[in-house]
């Protein structure tokens, strides 16, 4: 199960830069600054997606301004206000990544407005879950809302409110299911029945939009077994 992906064949190719759309799991998706792939793996497809950073550069001097950004594929269907979103996540860091502090950071996006100028985000830092230092290990699920509520600025504000610790790492897949209400945000993870992260405050502009799939610096993500669930 928790085994890299095997890249058989490139079934189809979303060109980061020119939005170029692309169908995956029977619905059409959109990148968004970054750049997306479908594989096959034999048994199954697998979306690849990783920060294109000729259309959105990274600054390890403005690390606060250049991360938790909009660099996701985007589920072109209608928007939605409440329900579940699940998926299957894999990251490694990649070896010529350009923040040394790479995390594997991967999750989702929600929310999303129209000229993706405001989303919320739930994603993972795999490689903190294990950590034997206890402070990164508390690290490991984050809470975001674009633009004005990035970690930096949650993090300074409400520690420990909008991040987690959850026991995970690079290199395996893990199952995430987040459940969005009007109130709340919760998230768990691989079959758990205790949320990792309720975000009871949260901090975006809107309560509809679209849903996305997520990557930051550094990270070469793999996604499977997306589907929405609307709320009843």
């Amino acid at each position: 199960m928790n085994k890299t992906p095997t890249i058989i064949t490139v079934l189809a190719l979303a060109l980061a830069g020119c939005n170029q759309k692309f169908s995956w799991q029977g619905g059409a998706w959109q990148p968004i600054n970054v750049k997306a792939t479908v594989v096959d793996s034999g048994s199954e497809q697998i979306l690849k997606v990783e920060r294109d950073l000729k259309a959105l550069p990274f600054d390890t001097a403005r690390l606060a301004a250049t991360v938790d950004q909009p660099t996701y594929v985007k589920w072109l269907a209608h928007d939605v206000s409440a329900g579940v979103i699940e998926v299957k996540v894999f990251s490694r860091i990649k070896p010529d990544s350009p923040f040394k502090q790479a995390r594997g950071f991967i999750g989702l996006v929600f929310y999303i407005g129209e000229d993706d100028k405001a989303f919320e985000s739930v994603y993972l830092r795999p490689s903190n879950g294990r950590s034997t230092d206890s402070a990164m290990r508390s690290h490991a699920v984050q809470y975001f809302a674009y633009p004005d509520h990035k970690f930096d600025r949650l993090r300074r504000e409400a520690p420990g409110i909008y991040e987690s610790g959850a026991d995970i790492g690079l290199n395996e897949w893990i199952s995430l299911r987040l459940e969005i209400t009007k109130y709340a945000r919760r998230l768990y993870i691989n079959e758990g029945k205790i949320p990792v992260l309720s975000v009871m405050e949260p901090r975006g502009t809107q309560s509809y939009g679209a849903i996305g799939l997520w990557v930051d610096i550094g990270t070469e993500g793999y996604f499977k077994e997306f589907r929405f669930i609307p709320a009843k």
